[in-house]
């Protein structure tokens, strides 16, 4: 778990009531020197490697919420984007055939391991405009800036350091104008099995700065085949079919990947030639902003078993004097010691009202 802060917090919270889907209680942060079960569960902070999957104990989507990858990358925005031609750099085990595969699915860019290739990349892209510098780790909106020009990204680059570059990479992406973001995931705990569609939205926190500020999610019983059975609109139905393809691909071209949280951030936006994109984002097999929802979704399955369909939403709010609508269920409230007064919380899933369209989210 994360060491302090609001997100530990959080992470814990929303720990305790997965704990609760399951019949069982949290025994609380995991500790190596101490003896646990056989069969214990796991919600790690962020996705594990398989080599730390294997030391901890976790073989199969039965052991943890969240997600076990075989290399870091490619659990982070980098697998997002292929390689620019004739890239010098790449980090061992980079798969050339995900990047072939799911060329179609993602937004215009590169990701880049060296100085080289990240500048070749943005002469590339700003042939159609600006472009956006993003941080592999960076988290809602969080290390990534703008850049229109070569000083402008050797700058970032000088930020972020040749060493860390080739480490950690860093991504090369056009920017796009009037951007929505869009969720697509499935969440599996025991013989629980959902999928869902969301919405994200944006807030302002206590730095005047935008940021996410929840998801509503529409969620249905059963895999992806049984949400795109649901009456969609056109946009929403090629959302659902970019991260749904994006995901078999990181199946067949990352050996050793499985998730039992497989969420994926799908952009839809505009560049400056007015040409429409969409293409997944990123995406996250760990705890996430919309964990909430997908907790009030399962818990509302659970309670009733005919329920198909359900609404649930997440709500992260910066300031004082927040109101909670009737229902919620708050994971956190407090002052944090960097974000500042913030409160998360979610409404736990309801059925559609009579008559309403699936799109109603």
């Amino acid at each position: 778990m994360a060491p302090r802060g609001h997100e530990a917090d959080t992470l814990r919270e929303l720990a305790r009531q997965i704990a609760e889907l399951k019949g069982t209680q949290l025994a609380g942060e995991f500790d190596e020197a101490c003896a646990y079960p056989a069969h214990r569960y796991l919600v790690p902070d962020d996705t594990l490697t398989v080599a730390l999957a294997h030391k901890l104990g976790v073989r199969s989507v039965r052991d943890l919420y969240g997600g076990v990858v075989p290399f870091p990358f490619v659990a982070t925005k980098l697998i997002a984007h292929g390689l620019p031609d004739g890239a010098k750099a790449s980090p061992p085990g980079w798969s050339h055939a995900f990047s072939s595969h799911t060329a179609s699915l993602v937004l215009p860019g590169y990701s880049a391991f060296s100085r080289e290739d990240a500048c070749n990349a943005a002469r590339i892209l700003w042939e159609g405009g600006r472009v956006r510098v993003k941080r592999p780790y960076g988290i809602g909106g969080a290390g990534q800036a703008l850049v229109e020009n070569l000083d402008q990204l050797e700058a970032e680059l000088d930020a972020l350091g040749d060493e860390a570059l080739r480490a950690e990479g860093i991504v090369i992406e056009r920017h796009l104008d009037g951007i929505e973001t869009f969720s697509v995931g499935q969440i599996e705990i025991d013989d629980m099995k959902a999928s869902y569609y969301g919405v994200q939205h944006l807030t302002v926190n206590n730095r005047g700065h935008h940021v996410y500020g929840g998801t509503d999610l529409v969620v249905v019983r059963g895999g992806f085949d049984a949400l795109v059975r649901l009456e969609l609109p056109e946009n929403i139905r090629e959302t659902i079919a970019k991260a749904r393809a994006f995901d078999a691909a990181v199946h067949n071209d990352y050996a050793g990947f499985f998730a039992s949280r497989r969420n994926y951030d799908v952009a839809r936006g505009f560049d400056e030639a007015g040409v429409l994109h969409c293409g997944v984002l990123e995406q996250s097999w760990r705890v996430g902003g919309a964990t909430g929802a997908e907790i009030g979704a399962l818990r509302t399955f659970r309670a009733e078993p005919d329920a198909h369909l359900v609404y649930a939403s997440t709500r992260e709010i910066y300031g004082k004097n927040v109101r909670l609508p009737a229902g919620a269920c708050v994971v956190y409230r407090g002052v944090d010691a960097h974000a500042g007064k913030i409160t998360k919380y979610y409404t736990p899933g309801r059925e559609p009202r009579k008559g309403a369209s699936i799109d109603d989210s």
